[in-house]
């Protein structure tokens, strides 16, 4: 005959199965022993409900997508809600799972994939919470309010999904490709512009080296003959010791030669003395 009402919950107490008292504050209450009164109890705390099915829905354009959702409810009356939707909280989910289904079905059909993907959004979840408070507090009211309704994901069914990725991957390779392209053709520019730049930089070098060599040539031949002009038996002298060196560079060095005939030893041979050149 006592009974506990929690404060998460409502208690109803039935009289030969009809609703004789609903008791909103938790304490401890009395009633009749059964068969008389009987009492039952429902959730009054912010319940939630998921969306359940995956089934594709179409937009303006005609495209099939899948949305996911859900919604945050509560039962405010319970006499309405035991009258008009059933005994539990699962029997309100079961029917309100239908109405907010109906109501995104609707929505979207007058939307375009583009707009359920920006702002557009928040306009058409308001929407879809007019409609479903329409529904549940129409001629036979749910007994439920209806606090928020909300998307989670919008996405094209499978088949579509896997199409739009293969054009996304077509897409991207085909960029992929042309870039490729563009940079070997500007590689292969680079290295031909390389190489011109070398080949014109070492011709301009070997001129110029070609060119200093001469004037060294010239002003050597200068010097020279200007030595030999000034004391030619100097000159002389002085390349025959420069070829002996060039000749008897080691010590294994031999030459078979007869020196009393060859011009090559006339220094050896002591010919004329050098004379040194006489100033004026």
């Amino acid at each position: 005959m006592l009974f506990v009402v929690d404060q998460r919950q409502f208690g109803v107490v039935y009289a030969l199965g009809q609703i004789k008292e609903v008791i909103t504050e938790p304490g401890l209450n009395f009633k009749l022993p059964p068969p008389f009164q009987n009492v039952s109890y429902i959730d009054k705390r912010l319940l939630t409900l998921d969306s359940t099915d995956a089934e594709p829905m179409l937009t303006a354009e005609k495209q099939r997508v899948v949305i996911d959702w859900y919604v945050r409810w509560r039962i405010s009356e319970p006499s309405e809600y035991i009258r008009n939707v059933g005994l539990d909280e699962n029997a309100g989910s079961v029917q309100l799972n239908r109405v907010v289904r109906n109501a995104f079905q609707e929505e979207i059909n007058k939307r375009t994939v583009k707009e359920l993907l920006s702002l557009k959004r928040e306009d058409l979840m308001a929407d879809v919470k007019r409609e479903v408070l329409e529904s549940v507090r129409g001629a036979k009211p749910w007994g439920v309010d209806v606090v928020d309704v909300r998307i989670t994901r919008v996405d094209y069914v499978e088949a579509i999904t896997e199409s739009v990725y293969r054009r996304m991957e077509a897409e991207r390779k085909r960029v992929a490709n042309e870039l490729r392209s563009t940079g070997a053709a500007e590689g292969e520019k680079i290295r031909a512009d390389a190489d011109r730049q070398r080949e014109i930089t070492i011709a301009n070098a070997y001129r110029d080296a070609q060119k200093v060599k001469g004037e060294g040539d010239a002003e050597a031949a200068r010097i020279y003959a200007e030595a030999f002009g000034k004391d030619p038996q100097f000159a002389q002298f002085y390349r025959s010791l420069d070829a002996y060196k060039a000749s008897f560079s080691k010590k294994s060095d031999l030459m078979v030669l007869d020196p009393a005939s060859s011009e090559f030893f006339k220094t050896f041979r002591g010919a004329a003395p050098v004379q040194p050149a006489v100033r004026k």
